[in-house]
């Protein structure tokens, strides 16, 4: 939990207290049903938690707007990012049944209100967003052609609507195709060895319809 409020002092009591339930609720959930690896549950608040977090650095969300975290597993980036921005939809979408299971019971764990969950492949997902947003669960070329379409006409925030995208290494070779992406450094936010290899990308993303 220090971790969190080192880099987001500002946080509510409510918020803190939510972050802080994450531990336990994820602790129970993965004894039921295995979502996060062992020892990345002993370090949840650093390598899941604050790494998803990594997203609201680049780009902080502002009232009103909605987010499709595609693949989101155990429920990440999308919840932690669900509780930094309560006035902010969320849609978290996974094609696997048991993983969604656990992202609706922490969600309902947390009260969160903000939250809406799918069990289905994105493609057929309909809906527009300010940003998509995943943990690097394919290639840039192919998660794009996943999410075609789903990029909403207007842009609330400075920054054009798109992808946000938390990947690692060397992304030199599968950034190629996409000139106008941006590559963010989470070392440039966090200070802690597990961020020196990651970044966030930023794709811009044409609207259609």
């Amino acid at each position: 939990m220090e971790l969190i409020l080192k880099y987001f002092p500002e946080i509510t009591d409510t918020q803190l207290a939510q972050f802080k339930k994450l531990q336990e609720l994820y602790e129970d959930w993965n004894l039921k049903i295995n979502v996060v690896s062992r020892k990345d549950i002993e370090e949840l608040y650093l390598r899941h938690v604050l790494h998803s977090l990594g997203i609201a650095k680049v780009q902080p969300f502002l009232p009103g707007s909605r987010i499709l975290d595609v693949g989101t597993g155990g429920g990440f980036p999308g919840i932690p990012l669900a509780i930094l921005f309560p006035e902010v939809q969320f849609h978290l979408v996974d094609s696997i049944g048991k993983k969604i299971k656990v992202v609706e019971e922490v969600v309902s764990g947390l009260q969160l209100q903000n939250v809406k969950t799918t069990n289905a492949r994105v493609e057929t997902v309909s809906g527009k967003y300010d940003f998509i947003v995943s943990r690097a669960v394919a290639q840039m070329e192919t998660f794009v052609h996943w999410v075609a379409g789903k990029i909403a006409k207007k842009s609330l925030h400075e920054r054009k609507n798109g992808i946000l995208y938390l990947k690692g290494g060397d992304l030199a070779e599968e950034l190629k195709y996409y000139p106008k992406s941006t590559v963010f450094p989470l070392y440039d936010y966090f200070e802690e060895d597990f961020f020196e290899t990651k970044s966030v990308v930023h794709l811009p993303l044409k609207f259609k319809g």
